[in-house]
């Protein structure tokens, strides 16, 4: 009897080894990105066409025209942002949420679902647990996309806002996500410019990117010039401060430094810098 109890269990290991594996016919899809400095992140499961009819009216495509879609397949989209931001000019607080839309022939409506709990089951949506709910347009693509696919692009030169993308079939839908991050830097620069010469080149450099104060701006980065003075990257900062609040002569003196220091290091990117720096100035 005994013998038989270890060969069955035996058995059992041996099946729950044996398990075989399969492609998911809706892979599992995943995107993160910083934007200024808030994590989105987007994870979703990618289903493919497969030959069949998407977006359109009518019960003979799959994702009919105004009818509610979890924006893929499985248990539905989740997008989560790591600080409070605004999503087509909706403020959603930080946290996750669900992704819902209703594809329409020339715009989407969108909603960002608070009750995760959810998942894919549309029956049971409740407006009433709706973090943002907007209409964007949505855009013919020249090119297929057979498998269903999300993106964060069209990041902003400022870093202030970004795109996300739906694109599926020949379909393009894309929604705002803006944040905030000045406040976040100007503490962190109130914190840290007693701390260390890369903390007053790092605030300069943002004052002077950014439109602030520039004489605060040249007194930080003139600190971290002074604790290092064959800091090529930190006397050009400086130079192009002097330049914008109008002293043309300290900005070329500083930029010699500057040049002759990266000559010495051998950096030719921050000498041709310095060159159109000083062609600027005369």
């Amino acid at each position: 009897m005994k013998k038989l109890i270890v060969l069955i269990f035996a058995a059992i290991g041996f099946l729950a080894e044996a398990q075989i594996q399969t492609p998911s016919a809706s892979p599992a899809g995943s995107v993160t990105t910083v934007v200024g400095l808030t994590d989105v992140k987007i994870t979703y499961s990618r289903p493919r066409m497969k030959g069949r009819k998407i977006f359109g009216d009518g019960e003979s495509f799959l994702v009919p025209n105004g009818k509610i879609w979890r924006t893929g397949a499985n248990d539905g989209t989740r997008i989560s942002f790591s600080d409070d931001v605004k999503v087509e000019g909706v403020a959603v607080p930080k946290g996750e949420y669900l992704v819902f839309t209703w594809p329409g022939a020339t715009e989407w409506t969108v909603s960002l679902y608070k009750d995760l709990d959810l998942g894919g089951n549309t029956d049971a949506y409740k407006e009433s647990d709706e973090a943002a709910k907007f209409k964007v347009k949505s855009e013919k693509l020249t090119e297929r996309v057979e498998t269903f696919s999300i993106n964060v692009g069209d990041i902003a030169d400022n870093s202030t806002s970004a795109k996300v993308q739906l694109a599926w079939e020949n379909t393009s839908v894309k929604f705002n996500v803006t944040v905030e991050f000045d406040s976040k830097v100007m503490k962190s620069i109130e914190a840290n410019t007693q701390v260390s010469s890369g903390a007053y080149s790092a605030a300069a450099s943002y004052y002077f990117d950014n439109g602030k104060d520039l004489k605060k701006a040249l007194e930080w980065i003139t600190i971290a010039c002074n604790s290092n003075l064959d800091a090529y990257w930190n006397l050009l900062t400086k130079a192009r401060i002097q330049k914008a609040l109008g002293d043309k002569a300290g900005a070329m003196a500083t930029s010699n430094l500057s040049k002759a220091a990266a000559e010495k290091a051998k950096n030719q990117d921050y000498v041709k810098m310095n060159d159109e720096l000083a062609k600027s100035l005369k």
